[in-house]
């Protein structure tokens, strides 16, 4: 037997210690990622699509995830209602019904009037001047100008504060580059799943500090009828069941996660209050037949049930259907190749006369606390993913969509950009950041074959990435120009 410790001065040692920390290293990638999926498993109920796409890079999708709750969720000048509903007009300029519906369910959840879900022609005043800037960013936002800044910032009884639009500048920006996301990934035509109601999960309430017997489960404020909750659970129940099952054959969940997750599962049947021991012998099966099976096929991911199996009826009863036509103003305005003439009024982008690192972070920094270093550890996250392609290509790509929006690096050859990216790769990048419009633009492939599902999730947020920062750049140099007007 050999025995490796820290202090072996012994090339074997060194060896051994440096596999060890490999291991380790990769299994607390897995579990961050396992902690990440519980995490929204416990707050919303379900996994959501976009977080299982990015879950095979469990570092960014750590970023990602704290910066999207920072922005919908934390303290901030705008209401909740306010920051959903722009999630909504940002997502539906690209036609993003998955995001457009998503964000409608959780309007509806934190006290959204349901009216406004008619229409802009419904909202106040002030939402609806924030179209414009909304319009421009998501197309052509090169366009952005300090008279938009201007308009909003007016005085007047519908005027924005410098902190409210700078955070609905942050929200427009996200919700863009993420329509891209889920336009490249294909997750727009997932069903969306509605957030808890209010007979679910009380608000504040965490599955994870129940199952440590942190805290006592409390009991719902009413009871429905007999038969309609009967109904509502054993749709609930259904859905749970293939979510675990899609859960544990898809991700790689290392095998101390199966008894928490088991947990979190069993506490939210029993919290409904009605006996559902037929359910949890299921789900026992499940589990176990998962396990036997990943262990015999290795690796491979396997295509699972859905809630194909559920009636047309109770679908409709866990999905919120929005038409994201209603929540936009002149849809023929869209993404124009970016030409670079002099006359025109709006020239070249240049890195060196305003950047993110320089100006950008700092100023978005001090008008939104901390929003900056999340952002920044977005951007930073990306470019640190581990890249078969090397990093040349992966700053070919960055340079080339800040390229077609109309950013350029005087330090950049962009000769590299013609050599590294592939004619079909290049056309593929294009229309992902610039059409992510699935009702207009068919999604070319990846011209990479055979291509890794997390290498393709690899380039797809590079173009989200890329993206917000382009959009975050004009943004916020269009409100330094107003601010030193």
């Amino acid at each position: 037997m050999i025995i490796c410790t820290k202090k072996m001065d012994y090339p074997l040692g060194t060896q051994c210690q440096r596999v060890q920390n490999q291991v380790m290293k990769v299994n607390a990638e897995k579990e961050r990622a396992s902690l990440r999926c519980m995490k929204a498993l416990a707050s919303r109920g379900c996994v959501d699509a976009v977080s299982q796409q990015m879950a095979s890079h469990p570092q960014y999708l750590e970023s990602f995830l704290r910066t999207q709750h920072y922005i919908l969720h934390m303290d901030g000048p705008l209401p909740l209602q306010y920051r959903h509903y722009i999630a909504i007009m940002a997502a539906a300029r690209h036609h993003c019904g998955y995001l457009v519906s998503l964000h409608s369910a959780h309007f509806l959840r934190v006290g959204g009037d349901p009216l406004w879900l008619q229409g802009l022609e419904a909202v106040p005043p002030r939402l609806q001047h924030l179209d414009q800037l909304n319009k421009v960013l998501a197309h052509q936002p090169w366009l952005t100008a300090h008279s938009h800044i201007q308009a909003l910032l007016k005085t007047g009884e519908q005027c924005w504060s410098l902190a409210e639009l700078v955070q609905a500048v942050v929200l427009l920006a996200h919700c863009h580059s993420l329509c891209s996301f889920v336009f490249g990934s294909g997750t727009d035509t997932d069903p969306v799943p509605l957030p808890r109601a209010p007979n679910g999960t009380p608000p504040g309430y965490c599955l994870c500090d129940a199952a440590n017997g942190n805290v006592s489960v409390p009991q719902p404020l009413t009871s429905p009828s007999e038969h309609t909750t009967r109904r509502r659970v054993s749709v609930v129940c259904r859905i749970r069941l293939n979510m675990t099952s899609e859960l544990f054959h898809n991700r790689s969940l290392p095998e101390t996660t199966v008894a928490c997750l088991f947990t979190l599962l069993s506490l939210s049947f029993s919290w409904q209050s009605l006996d559902s021991s037929c359910e949890m012998v299921c789900l026992k099966e499940r589990i176990q037949k998962s396990q036997e099976e990943k262990e015999r096929r290795g690796e491979h991911l396997l295509h699972t049930q859905t809630l194909q199996h559920t009636d047309v009826e109770d679908e409709e009863e866990m999905t919120y259907s929005a038409d994201p036509s209603r929540f936009i103003t002149d849809p023929e305005f869209g993404y124009q190749e970016f030409a670079r003439r002099e006359e025109d009024h709006f020239q070249v982008f240049r890195v060196q006369d305003y950047s993110w690192e320089d100006h950008g972070f700092s100023l978005v920094n001090r008008l939104y606390s901390d929003i900056g270093h999340l952002l920044d550890d977005r951007f930073r996250s990306v470019t640190a993913l581990p890249s078969s392609h090397g990093p040349d290509l992966k700053r070919a790509t960055w340079n080339y969509i800040h390229c077609m929006l109309g950013i350029r690096y005087d330090d950049y050859d962009y000769g590299e950009v013609n050599q590294l990216l592939e004619k079909e790769l290049k056309l593929y990048i294009k229309s992902v950041a610039c059409y992510p419009d699935a009702t207009k633009t068919p999604l070319c492939p990846l011209p990479w074959a055979p291509l890794k599902p997390s290498e393709r999730i690899h380039v797809n947020l590079l173009i989200m990435e890329a993206r917000l920062q382009a959009e975050l750049l004009y943004a916020l140099r269009a409100i330094t120009q107003y601010m030193i007007a």
